[in-house]
């Protein structure tokens, strides 16, 4: 197990220190849409990243991915205890490297990516009610449309790797495209779906990072354990289409003029 905890730790820092980065480079670009930019990193770099770490680890890299993983009873407490340990590790590590290559000025002006919750000036994120918020939706998203297909090994047998990575990252992508859109603060730079992103940050710099540092926790959990319940009630074998149709609405309306009765043969088994 201490092997794919040192993946997820390794993972974790260059995930932090990739993303960061680029965000930052996407936000102090002078391009008309750097809110087009910002999602198209985050889907080829999570890509990327899941494709090596998935079978290394099971890719989480993220105390979200754990988190449901711990719930759904696919990795054991320990592990999971583990692996969240590993990656708050690695976002220290990420960001000491962030600290000390990136322009301070920068870093500064974008909150180390979109770290920040409320704050003034240039720099000012959103207020931590609205980045609750955003947090949980998105990330339930990213989980209903990702972790649904990821974590159901039938699926991902027939999808193949390279595809259930595609759709995971596109779930972020999509999820950061949304929040960034929406609030169009320099502070924020989407939804982070990640809390141990901006742990580095937050407990090496303090201040304002730290006071709004909880919705990136509360949030995602929150999003986990109403996905958790909500799977509970999806279909366990999914939907079931009948070979023959005769009950287009054409015999349908036939049956119904003769007096006769009907039953749906597109049914979904419990």
């Amino acid at each position: 197990m201490w092997r794919a905890a040192f993946t997820e730790l390794v993972a974790t820092a260059f995930l932090v220190f990739t993303l960061t980065t680029s965000i930052i480079s996407c936000l102090d670009s002078h391009v008309s849409e750097q809110k087009l930019l910002v999602p198209i990193a985050v889907f080829i770099i999570a890509f990327l990243f899941l494709m090596v770490t998935v079978p290394l680890s099971g890719g989480h890299m993220s105390p979200v991915f754990t988190f449901i993983a711990a719930l759904k009873g696919i990795v054991t407490l320990a592990r999971a205890a583990t692996y969240v340990l590993a990656q708050c590790l690695g976002s220290i590590v990420g960001f000491l490297i962030i600290n000390s290559v990136m322009s301070h000025n920068a870093a500064r002006r974008y909150s180390l990516g979109g770290c920040l919750i409320g704050g003034n000036g240039t720099s000012a994120g959103i207020s931590a009610e609205t980045a609750l918020i955003l947090e949980f939706t998105c990330t339930f998203v990213v989980l209903f449309v990702g972790v649904t297909i990821a974590f159901d090994k039938r699926r991902c047998k027939e999808l193949g790797l390279v595809v259930a990575c595609a759709i995971v990252a596109g779930a972020m992508a999509i999820a950061v495209f949304v929040s960034i859109t929406v609030t169009q603060k320099p502070g924020y730079a989407g939804v982070g779906l990640n809390p141990a992103r901006c742990l580095g940050p937050a407990l090496l710099h303090g201040g304002p990072l730290w006071q709004g540092h909880w919705v990136f926790w509360v949030g995602p959990f929150l999003a986990c354990v109403v996905y958790y319940g909500f799977a509970k009630t999806l279909p366990e074998e999914g939907l079931v289409w009948e070979d023959k149709f005769e009950h287009d609405i054409i015999n349908l309306a036939r049956v119904l003029r003769n007096g006769t009765g009907t039953s749906c043969h597109l049914q979904t088994k419990k």
